[in-house]
């Protein structure tokens, strides 16, 4: 199993849409939220991603065709 931090930046049109949720069931990915900040107008979660790579990289192109724009994170958010 691999696990990734990613970062998601939301447009606003893309706020109200369950992507992290649809992500994790059609992609076989765990999901586990470390940090967030969401507004009606824009929004940004951390991720920490876990599953096979190829299924991580699937979901990750996924995001991106939905119009979520998707960086690498290094270093853990939560803990420093």
């Amino acid at each position: 199993m691999a696990k990734r931090q990613v970062m998601f930046t939301f447009p606003a049109e893309l706020i109200k849409e369950p992507i992290i949720y649809n992500l994790g069931h059609k992609f076989k990915v765990v999901t586990n939220i470390r940090r967030a900040d969401v507004t009606e107008n824009r929004g940004w979660v951390v991720l920490e991603l876990e599953g096979e790579e190829a299924d991580i990289e699937q979901g990750i192109a996924w995001v991106t065709n939905k119009g979520v724009r998707v960086d690498p994170v290094i270093g853990d958010i939560v803990e420093g």
